[in-house]
């Protein structure tokens, strides 16, 4: 446990009357207990500086690093651009290029919902923190617990598909250049390994280069998609594919009827727009959070749509042969780059771009993982809580970190022996952070719109209203309890051993498992977030106050010092 002295740290009502805070602690508490009729054992004491293990994160992320972290987090293009083998056999370019528009309506009506809660409510825990806050007293602890250990497994297995996908891109360099070259698994083992083991350097040791690596991040990825666009669309002209083909053709590989085949495509576009809720666990690590998170993860959703729907669009003008792009070893991106160059060199030297950008997401999920995994930790949610919660000196979640490096490195092990585990495991990281998603937004819809205007709070300035706002929870929920469904279901029929879809097996696995942890142990020591009123009041500060027992000298107020930063 970390000691502060208090003696030089301005209480909670200073702070708040330093900026013109409306509100103290004690309000923060009254207010709590007035909306959940009870969890007022959520919040801290009054008057206190919140002390805890993790609560000493600095706040070095500021606008553009965050939009930053969110788009290499979300990597659309590449993501989607990657996944070409699963989507054209499964209604083929018009699945590919439309279903990104029921993606794109889904996920922002999803990422809006969850923007308005955490504008509100912006505390590192983000669904699982919400769900405690909005559910029924009575409930709130079991609702909390188990939505807290979906997100977690749900960012842990979303770290691994960087590597999975790192380890596909540079085997299929090798692959296009070498025509006898066999694709191994573990050669793709020892790819997907140093992208892990990378990104957990980085976010262990490089703390202060973070914000920079999430900027370079947005700028190389966009950068690389421009370039891939216009240098596929130069070497490829004029032998362009017509816009029949891009926009009306139909393919149906799969044994489903056309209607299942083409959802099952489309299912490509969404897990394209997944994990916009990142920036929601940094909020102790950014100035403004309750304006600068909730901006972030619907801006995110924006530019993943909009320039994978250009991207692909150019690129599918570029396809010479479908069932190559399908059926290449040397992956479906590159296959299609090299059909439109015609050069081996000039297709590797394009394919660069989503090799590095895999890098970046490996460390921002990884980033996000571990500010899940150590807020969970910090309520006593996992095993080993008080390990998990430790931070480091310079604010790093050194164990939370190692947990999700683990993990995934044994995901890694478990593919050696079975590709169909580890594509489980990847398809099951949608699952579970779908229904993680899906439940704070319910509680909203069941409970009603009143308790995100909770009367001790400043009036919200972002709020959906009373129309958009059910509108929005409504088609949000429908899309995301839709596609999880099909996100179980087999890509293919027949269905045998080879493409059979395990993900509800380790969904259920999670679920078992969280309950049992429960009956065990959660029931008796699990309250949810715990200083809740503290964590509301730092997330809403506008003094950059570290927790160590000192507060920075001469801190320059987010909105002053947050456009110099980015």
């Amino acid at each position: 446990m970390s000691s502060i002295d208090v003696s030089n740290t301005p209480s909670s009502s200073e702070a708040a009357a330093v900026k013109g805070h409306p509100y103290t602690h004690e309000m923060v508490n009254e207010s709590i207990a007035r909306e959940q009729g009870g969890l007022a054992h959520f919040a801290s004491r009054p008057g206190e500086v919140l002390v805890h293990e993790g609560a000493e994160s600095k706040r070095n992320f500021h606008l553009l690093s965050l939009i930053g972290l969110a788009y290499a987090i979300l990597n659309s293009w590449t993501a989607m651009a990657t996944s070409l083998s699963l989507a054209l056999p499964s209604g083929g370019p018009t699945a590919v290029i439309w279903g990104i528009a029921p993606s794109f309506i889904g996920n922002l009506a999803m990422a809006a919902s969850m923007a308005e809660i955490c504008h509100v409510y912006p505390t590192s825990g983000g669904q699982y923190h919400w769900a405690a806050i909005l559910a029924p007293a009575k409930w709130a602890p079991a609702i909390s617990w188990i939505c807290g250990w979906f997100a977690v497994s749900g960012w842990i297995a979303l770290v691994a598909t960087a590597g999975s996908l790192a380890g596909s891109l540079i085997t299929g360099v090798i692959a296009l250049l070498h025509d006898d070259y066999n694709v191994e698994r573990w050669h793709i083992f020892l790819v997907y390994l140093a992208y892990m083991l990378g990104a957990c350097f980085i976010n262990i040791f490089g703390l202060r280069t973070l914000p920079t690596i999430n900027k370079t991040a947005i700028f190389w990825s966009m950068i690389g998609a421009v370039v891939i666009i216009i240098t596929c669309l130069a070497t490829a002209s004029p032998n362009f594919q017509s816009g029949d083909f891009v926009f009306r053709t139909y393919i149906n590989e799969t044994g489903w009827n056309n209607g299942v085949a083409w959802i099952l495509g489309l299912l490509q576009s969404s897990f394209g727009l997944t994990g916009y809720d990142a920036v929601s666990h940094m909020v102790e690590e950014m100035p403004m959070p309750h304006i600068n998170a909730p901006r972030v993860m619907i801006l995110a959703v924006c530019i993943g749509a909009s320039s994978s729907f250009i991207f692909l669009v150019c690129l599918l003008f570029c396809i010479t042969d479908v069932d190559l792009v399908n059926s290449s070893s040397a992956g479906p991106l590159l296959e299609a780059m090299y059909q439109a160059t015609s050069s081996k060199a000039g297709a590797v030297c394009l394919q660069m771009f989503p090799i590095i950008c895999m890098a970046f997401t490996a460390q921002g999920i990884m980033t996000a993982s571990s500010r899940m995994s150590h807020a969970f930790a910090r309520d006593g949610g996992l095993p080993f809580s008080k390990i998990f919660s430790r931070m480091s000196p310079n604010g790093v979640p050194v164990p939370a970190v190692l947990l999700s490096t683990v993990c995934v490195v044994i995901f890694g092990l478990i593919y050696l022996g079975s590709s169909a585990a580890l594509n489980a495991i990847l398809s099951s990281s949608v699952v579970f952070l779908n229904v993680s998603y899906s439940i704070p937004i319910l509680l909203v819809l069941i409970r009603g719109r009143g308790i995100l205007r909770p009367a001790s709070l400043p009036e919200p300035t972002f709020t959906l209203g009373p129309i958009l706002g059910p509108i929005a929870n409504v088609v949000g929920l429908t899309f995301t309890i839709f596609t999880t469904v099909f996100f179980l279901f087999p890509p293919q029929l027949p269905v045998d051993g080879t493409n059979m879809n395990y993900a509800i097996a380790v969904f259920g696995f999670i679920l078992i498992i969280s309950v049992i942890t429960w009956i065990v142990d959660g029931r008796k020591n699990f309250v949810g977030p715990r200083d809740l009123g503290a964590l509301l009041e730092l997330a809403r500060a506008e003094q950059d106050v570290r927790v160590y027992g000192e507060v920075k000298e001469g801190a320059i107020p987010p909105q002053e010092g947050a456009g110099k930063a980015a």
